[in-house]
């Protein structure tokens, strides 16, 4: 933890000491769907060690499942995400079935249980709490879910003590618990996808995968998924190329073992850049890992994330903490990491991006300024020991009894210590 004193400011790594203190001696359990390849399996994996270091009894745990299993928590993710399409009745029971057999196998003697996202989410009912207070964590966006969707997973959640979502607007209509609380995520500056990595290093990263270095470059980072729009990246890339001719890009995709869908729409990206060699394709299954995407972060000219529906958007922070500016959708928590002026610029639209980037890659002052602005609001809100204080300062309230719902609405989200940015 210490390493972080240089890096972070020192009123959070002081504030994150306190409430390590305070929780010493309790056990904590952190469940996902997956060990690699997402956003959550990133956190945990920097979070846990970290967590640990400061003398806290944490585990994380991976859920085991079937395909069917993870075809049902995909489409229960793009339901929740607005998607119209229903839960067929196998799905329902592919993953009513999962969850029993996970519950049936999960050990007790937590003092806390965080469920990250909807595959874990039905643990607590089936398993019943024990001792420990429960809080789902909800990293995508579920302002507006499918009622479909929506209806099946709420019945699960009614008896968790809290849950916590990225922003006020993604709490879900007539959420049954009482205690609602906004906390952003973060990076971890010292990961391997994060730390300080040299020019000439990155450059040698990139020639060596066949990516023309130097050259002009821009990249988005993210899995391959309908919601981050890679078609329409490659169809703004493919308008800014007619003012910039020599332009490359990169499309970065993690594989992750709760995503079926991830092949799928790889096969359709391929097909789309076929016949242009300056596009790149890449996953962390083909030999791209995290220190060759700090290398495309850092040496690209523009960062691109062009979501449509999005949680958070862990790679928008990872690109401006090296100064590199964003052209991103304005979707989820995009907008809360970099704000008007702040970063890069926001768009709606393939010609909205096209232009955005268009503009950026013909101002290199700009570029400049907008990476360093970026830069500066990470330091501030968006790195990892921020992120521990604000969870941990939800732990050691929930300490108390729950409060009783008796039937009332729950009540206003709570903000943590992202409020007013």
């Amino acid at each position: 933890m210490d390493a972080y004193r240089d890096i972070v400011p020192e009123r959070i790594v002081e504030e994150l000491y306190g409430y390590a203190r305070a929780l010493r001696g309790a056990r904590i359990l952190h469940i996902n769907a997956t060990p690699y390849g997402g956003g959550v399996s990133e956190l945990l994996r920097s979070s846990v060690p970290l967590l640990r270091d400061l003398g806290l009894d944490v585990d994380w745990k991976v859920i085991a499942g079937r395909p069917d299993f993870y075809r049902a928590t995909k489409a229960m993710h793009n339901g929740l995400q607005g998607a119209p399409q229903r839960l067929d009745e196998a799905e329902r029971e592919a993953y009513e079935r999962c969850a029993r057999e996970n519950a049936a196998i999960l050990d007790g003697g937590y003092d806390f249980v965080v469920a990250h996202d909807p595959q874990p989410a039905a643990l607590l009912a089936l398993h019943g709490r024990g001792q420990a207070r429960w809080v789902w964590r909800c990293h995508i966006d579920t302002s507006e879910p499918n009622p479909d969707t929506w209806a099946f997973l709420r019945p699960y959640l009614t008896d968790y003590d809290a849950a916590v979502f990225t922003m006020p607007e993604f709490v879900p209509p007539d959420l049954p618990l009482a205690r609602v609380e906004t906390i952003a995520p973060a990076i971890d500056p010292l990961s391997p996808k994060n730390l300080d990595l040299g020019y000439a290093t990155a450059r040698q990263i990139l020639d060596w995968i066949g990516v023309e270095m130097p050259g002009r470059l821009i990249t988005q980072v993210s899995r391959f998924d309908a919601w981050k729009d890679p078609l329409g990246v490659i169809e703004a890339y493919r308008l800014v190329r007619e003012e910039i001719p020599d332009l490359q890009l990169a499309l970065v995709g993690s594989m992750a073992l709760d995503d079926p869908e991830g092949w799928e729409v790889y096969g359709e990206v391929s097909g789309h850049a076929a016949d242009d060699s300056r596009i790149h394709l890449y996953t962390n299954l083909t030999g791209v890992g995290n220190v060759e995407v700090n290398a495309f972060q850092r040496l690209s000219e523009v960062v691109v994330q062009k979501s449509i529906r999005e949680g958070f958007g862990l790679v928008v922070s990872e690109s401006l903490w090296k100064g590199t500016p964003v052209v991103a959708g304005r979707a989820g928590g995009i907008p809360m990491q970099m704000p008007e002026g702040v970063g890069g610029v926001l768009v709606d639209s393939v010609q909205e991006c096209a232009e955005a980037l268009h503009g950026l890659l013909s101002d290199q002052q700009r570029r400049r300024e907008l990476g360093h602005s970026g830069h500066a609001r990470v330091r501030e809100h968006f790195l990892l020991p921020r992120l521990l204080a604000d969870e941990l300062r939800l732990l050691a309230t929930l300490s108390a009894p729950p409060p009783e719902l008796n039937g009332a609405a729950p009540a206003a989200p709570a903000t943590g210590a992202l409020s007013g940015c």
